[in-house]
Parts: C-alpha cells; sequence; structure tokens
C-alpha cells in the first residue's frame, strides 16, 4: 500500500487537484470534525475523495490505503500551497518601470502616467469568456473615473492572440482604454499576473494596492443578474478618499495567461503526434471555426496558448462536459477523456507543449460546412424575421419567434439543427412543430410537437436508420430563443436545418414526451429539496432512444428510473451534478426496448441555498417559471413507436392519449383490453372500439376511434 502512496503522491495532476478541493472544501475543518468525534476516517476522506476529484481510478485506490497512510496523503494534499514559476506581486509591493507597446505599435511606459494618481492594469484576453464579458465593466469606470485622476490600462499576454484579434476584441466591445500587446508576457511575469481578467491597482507610488477580481457578477460557470461585491470600484473609492483598501486580494477567476513556453526538444509526448489526436476526438466537433467553443482548437499555435487552461478544465472535469454516472446507461456521445489521456495531456504542458513533426498530424476530420447535420439540410429557414438585436448587460424575457415552412404534406425528419447566429449570447433554442395558432404556453412543458432543442455542448446526430420524426402538413414552427448579454451589444440571427428522410424505409415515429412537475415550491435557502414525477403517459411497447434533464440554476442532479411493470426498478440515467449551462441529451448506444406497463420515474434535487453560485436570490420560495430565476422540472425523453399504413395516419396526440387509455384499463399488462376489464359504463360502448370485432381492443383500434370522433 506504501507503493500507491507514493504513486499518488508522485502524480503532480492528481495531488493539483485534490490539493486545492480539498482546501476549497474546508478539508481542515473536515479533519478536525472527524477527529474530535472519534468517527469512521475513511468514511470521511471518502466523501471527501469522491466529491472534490471525481476519479473513479483514483478512489478505488485511496479506498484501499491503511486509514494511516490515508491521512498522511489527505494532509499533504490539504496544507501544501501550490507553487508558481510567476510570483504575484504583494499589496504594498512597487511595480517597477516597464516599456511596452500597444497593439497599434505606440510605444508606452508607465511613467507616461505619472501625474495619475491611481493605475488599473487589467490582464485581458480576446476570447476567453469571463474577458469578453468585463471589457466592457472596464471602460466604464475608466469613463466614470477618469476625471478623478484614475487611468485603465488593458494588457493583453497572450501568445495566442495577435494585434489583429486584439483590435476586433476592442471595436467589438467599444473598448476606449488603452490595450498593449505585452510580447514575450513580460509586464505580466514581473507584476505575477495569472489569469484573465485580472486586476492590479496601482496607487501614486505605484504600489499595488488590490490585485484580483473585477466583481463577483462571473465566474466558472455561473453569472448573477448583479454583482453583490464591486471589489475594484471598491478598493479605487476607499483610496480616492484617503482610506486603507478593505480587501486588498481577491481570488481571481478566469483563463490561464497564455505564456510563451521553452518545450523540451525530447519530449515522447507532442502536439502533432497525440495531443492534436485527443483534441481532434473529444474537443474540435465544438472547438472550431463558427462552432459553439470560444476558441479553436485546430492548430498548434492557437492551442499553446491555450495549453495550461486545457489541462485545468480536464483536471477538474469542466470539460469535455459530460455530467451523466458512468454506473448507469452506456451512451454513443458520451463524453469523458481516459486516464491515460488526462496523463497524456499533463505531461505534454510539464513539457513546455512541444509541437513535434507536423508530418505526425492526423488527417483532420471533415463536417459540412456550417453544420453538424450528417448532410447539407434539405430546409433552412431563419429563427427570427430579422436580426435580432441582444443589449450588453442585463436579463433578457425568452423571445418567440414563428416560421411558416408551408409544408403541404407531412415531412419525416432524419435530423434537425438549431444554429445559432452569434453562438455569444445565444444560450439555448427549442423548437417545436405545431398547429396554427397554437402558443407557447399551450405546449405544456415541451409535451407535445418537440422537434428540436440547442443549448450549450448539445451535439447533432441523426436517428438511428429507419426511425425519424413526423411534422404533420400545414404545421407551424414555432422557436423559443434565451439570450444572454456578453457585456456589449450583439446581433443574432439563427437558423434552423433539417434533413428529412425518405417515408418508405420509416419503420419508427421518433417521439419526445416527458414527465413533468409544475406544483412545487423549494423553501429558501435549502441546500437539497427533492421534486419528483412520473411520465404520466405510459411509453411501454416502443423503444427509448435517449433522455435530456431540464431544470433552472438551482438544478442540482437529476435521475431517471424505469418502473417495470413486474415490480423490478432500473436506474437509466442519474446526473448527480447538473449544470444549467451544459445541458446535455444522453443517447444509448442501443434503442432499449420498453414493456407495455413501463414507466419513467424522475427525482431531482434543487439547492436554494447560498452556496450554490448560481441562485439569483437563496432567501425567495421558488415556483415553476418560464424565467431562469424561477425553476422548471421536466424529464424529456425521445421514444421510437412502430408504424405501418394506418399508424401512420394518427398523429401524435391521438396515438398517446389510445396508450394512456389502453394503460389505464389493461389490468394483465397482455396489450389488449377485453370487456371485462372495462367498468361497466364503459362495457356498453365496446363495440365502438372493437373493429374488428375479434373480443379485445388494442392501441390501434383504440387510435382509430379517437380519430373519427
Amino acid at each position: 500500500m506504501l507503493a500507491v502512496s507514493l504513486e499518488i503522491l508522485a502524480d503532480t495532476r492528481t495531488m493539483r487537484l485534490f490539493g486545492q478541493n480539498a482546501q476549497k472544501n474546508s478539508g481542515r475543518n473536515l479533519l478536525l470534525d472527524i477527529l474530535a468525534k472519534q468517527s469512521d476516517i475513511r468514511s470521511g476522506y471518502g466523501w471527501l475523495i469522491a466529491s472534490s476529484v471525481n476519479d473513479p481510478v483514483l478512489i478505488s485506490k485511496l479506498q484501499k490505503m491503511p486509514v494511516r497512510q490515508l491521512l498522511l496523503l489527505f494532509l499533504v494534499a490539504c496544507f501544501a500551497q501550490p507553487i508558481s514559476a510567476e510570483e504575484t506581486k504583494h499589496t504594498g509591493e512597487i511595480v517597477k518601470e516597464f516599456v511596452s507597446q500597444d497593439y497599434r505599435g505606440q510605444e508606452f511606459k508607465l511613467s507616461d502616467v505619472k501625474d495619475r494618481k491611481l493605475v488599473v492594469l487589467a490582464f485581458l484576453g480576446t476570447e476567453c469568456p469571463l474577458a469578453k464579458l468585463y471589457g466592457g465593466r472596464l471602460q466604464t469606470l475608466a469613463d466614470a473615473y477618469g476625471d478623478r485622476g484614475v487611468t485603465v490600462i488593458g494588457i493583453n499576454s497572450n501568445r495566442q492572440d495577435n494585434v489583429t484579434e486584439i483590435g476586433a476584441y476592442m471595436q467589438r466591445h467599444s473598448l476606449k482604454f488603452r490595450m498593449l500587446k505585452d510580447v514575450g508576457n513580460k509586464v505580466a511575469d514581473q507584476v505575477g499576473a495569472k489569469r484573465t481578467p485580472e486586476v492590479f491597482l496601482l496607487d501614486s507610488e505605484r504600489k499595488v494596492r488590490y490585485r484580483g477580481r473585477i466583481d463577483d457578477q462571473y465566474g466558472v460557470g455561473y453569472s448573477r443578474q448583479e454583482p453583490t461585491v464591486s471589489f475594484l470600484q471598491n478598493a479605487i473609492d476607499e483610496l480616492l478618499a484617503g482610506s486603507e483598501v478593505s480587501t486588498p486580494t481577491t481570488e481571481t477567476v478566469g483563463c490561464h495567461i497564455g505564456r510563451i513556453k521553452t518545450p523540451q526538444e525530447d519530449s515522447e509526448i507532442t502536439y502533432c503526434n497525440q495531443v492534436s489526436r485527443i483534441l481532434q476526438t473529444h474537443c474540435v466537433r465544438c472547438h472550431r471555426d463558427d462552432e459553439i467553443g470560444p476558441f479553436t482548437l485546430t492548430e498548434y499555435d492557437e492551442v499553446v496558448g491555450w495549453a495550461e487552461m486545457i489541462e485545468e478544465v480536464i483536471d477538474e472535469n469542466r470539460m469535455p462536459p459530460w455530467n451523466a454516472n458512468p454506473q448507469h446507461g452506456d451512451f454513443s456521445n458520451a463524453r469523458y477523456l481516459t486516464d491515460k489521456e488526462k496523463q497524456t495531456i499533463s505531461q505534454w504542458v510539464e513539457a513546455g507543449a512541444p509541437q513535434g513533426d507536423e508530418a505526425d498530424l492526423p488527417e483532420p476530420d471533415e463536417y459540412v460546412k456550417g453544420w453538424q447535420l450528417p448532410k447539407e439540410p434539405d430546409f433552412v429557414a431563419n429563427v427570427s424575421p430579422k436580426p435580432f438585436r441582444v443589449k450588453a448587460e442585463g436579463v433578457l424575457e425568452y423571445e418567440h419567434f414563428r416560421v411558416d415552412p408551408k409544408f403541404t404534406t407531412d415531412k419525416w425528419v432524419k435530423a434537425v439543427q438549431l444554429l445559432p447566429g452569434n453562438h455569444r449570447v445565444v444560450h439555448h433554442i427549442l423548437a417545436f412543430a405545431v398547429p396554427k395558432g397554437q402558443r407557447m404556453r399551450d405546449i405544456g412543458g415541451g409535451i407535445d410537437g418537440f422537434l428540436a432543442g440547442y443549448v450549450p455542448g448539445l451535439t447533432v446526430e441523426a436517428f438511428p436508420e429507419g426511425m425519424a420524426k413526423r411534422i404533420p402538413k400545414g404545421s407551424t414552427l414555432l422557436l423559443e430563443v434565451h439570450y444572454t448579454p456578453i457585456g456589449s451589444v450583439q446581433t443574432d440571427h439563427s437558423k434552423i436545418g433539417i434533413v428529412f428522410a425518405d417515408e418508405d424505409e420509416i419503420t419508427h415515429e421518433v417521439i419526445t414526451t416527458s414527465g413533468i412537475n409544475e406544483d412545487f415550491r423549494i423553501p429558501p435557502n435549502t441546500a437539497s429539496h427533492p421534486v419528483t414525477a412520473r411520465s404520466h403517459r405510459p411509453i411501454g411497447g416502443s423503444l427509448l432512444l435517449g433522455m435530456m434533464p431540464h431544470m433552472h440554476l438551482r438544478g442540482k442532479s437529476f435521475r431517471y428510473t424505469a418502473k417495470y411493470p413486474d415490480g423490478e426498478d432500473e436506474v437509466l440515467l442519474d446526473v448527480p451534478n447538473y449544470d444549467f449551462n451544459w445541458q446535455m441529451s444522453y443517447r444509448l448506444t442501443e434503442p432499449k426496448p420498453i414493456p407495455e406497463g413501463t414507466s419513467i420515474q424522475l427525482n431531482a434535487t434543487f439547492d436554494n441555498s447560498k452556496n450554490n453560485f448560481h441562485n439569483p436570490n437563496p432567501d425567495q420560495t421558488v415556483r415553476w417559471g418560464d424565467q431562469t430565476y424561477e425553476e422548471m422540472m421536466i424529464g424529456y425523453f425521445d421514444i421510437a413507436v412502430p408504424i405501418d399504413d394506418e399508424i401512420r395516419s394518427y398523429n401524435f396526440p391521438q396515438l398517446i392519449e389510445a396508450q394512456g387509455l389502453m394503460y389505464r384499463f389493461d389490468k394483465n399488462r397482455d396489450g389488449k383490453v377485453v370487456k371485462s376489464e372495462l367498468p361497466g359504463a364503459i362495457q356498453k360502448r365496446f363495440g365502438q372500439y372493437d373493429h374488428d370485432e375479434d373480443g379485445a381492443i388494442v392501441v390501434r383500434e383504440v387510435a382509430r376511434t379517437i380519430a373519427e370522433r
């Protein structure tokens, strides 16, 4: 076991992650609590490890270790301090004179602003999502405090950001303050800047009086409606008033600065021979031109600047985004790196991210230009009639648009993609095929007519062979769009693209249905409030293709459980850490037959406590509602229903109603209803349903009766 301990301690990636998360999860307090109560040490550490690392291999090793060695490992990780090549300037230290150039090529010296009372050095990047959000915020501060002797100097130290990209960033966000191009990250190294955005506030003597975040509105994976603490502005106000800065440092969140590295020439792992293949398999589908990823990962010169950030998000299991518990279900679109792939990335970064021989590069994957669809779409339409203007900040109500596709015959749909015109501001789009005149509020949580959705991280896949969705002739496409501001005024003109299927090849109709609970109240300051639902329409006799849970900002976990008619249960999908920013569809590798009489139990939990950084207001009782500050509890699932010529003639609501009636009266779950199974009042109408007069009613006969009434 000692060898295992040394192995884990030697794994720098594991120890860094374990140590950071142990500190973040108040590991010292947990240790003291366990010792004070003389409780089960192994159990306590097991909880901490599982919640911090989420690495099955590491967890297995640690669980087998003797308690003393586990305690030693915990202490080393918990009390160890991270070591960095760049020492951060502590508050009170002087920033010495430096010379640089702005992105236009004009020279700048720190002494050029010697007459200014305060100077803000703001480290920014052109593609970091948080740097995009805070560029405009810094310009607002520069405008508000310029007459009071405060100057904002932007600094871009990223090797991957060229001057053209910096100029576009300045123009896109309407920035007027000076922006330096810190070639060789010399200024960043001098002050010890590590991330973007990160600010250093200098007084008249150019001493660092504050360093860290701008405010707490935006963080990794969360955003508040407004900041609760404006750290930089507060520090400026205090210094201008002649006071000490009450909060001189804060922990910076954001993207690693893409520093110049010295690669090991003899490294066996290079970008060309191994790393490029990992990225192509797991990342490039989203991180390429015109896709959702905030930057591309298709070229070495771009990737190398993001090397440390790539390692960090992989270590913390933030990327690739995948929230399902691997113990339940086998999914075709599962996205996670193996331990070996993670270790390869880590060793490559430690080696200075060498490029290697370009002859070792893999052949690039081919994509349909502009789409994730398997072929060029057969039908394309704009989601909105004209480009939609998205304001710079604040919260936007959901927008709803209608499109008349003018379909004069039923259309069978093999694949659908909702394509954002501006990935930076489109959070999600939902598309429904509904009868003309139907309103969004009549859809009932997306049960009827759901066609497709776009959410961050959702990839497009065609339905299995012989399966397709149906858009009835004369339908209207109803589209719901949720926009999120990014700090500057933007426009969006999203599209919908549809690939049709050959009707003669269709054996199953794909239908999206759901379990839903609209009648709940989440109490204030509650960390784990349960809400349950069940598929109110039985799905027996069909094939289950996939599932997609939906909650809002307080969503914490979600689980699908099949309740079989023989009394057995099976967990189909478990999402222990639901993330509103990554709402994924979990597609089964093989369609799963669902016996007659099966229903699906849905169990969700919500975190309405202050520990949930996403939470808009932990003191509020939360109910059902469309806005993200309200909540929803929906478990979508795709099913494939066998069809023939008769079934084709019935629409989805008729088939679902027929299935519901069959489930209600089919006492022995044999797929048939005989007269004795019906209540006396309904037995009188038995002949209206028994069209073939064989003494038994089946679902198609019920659907026919419903269609004829």
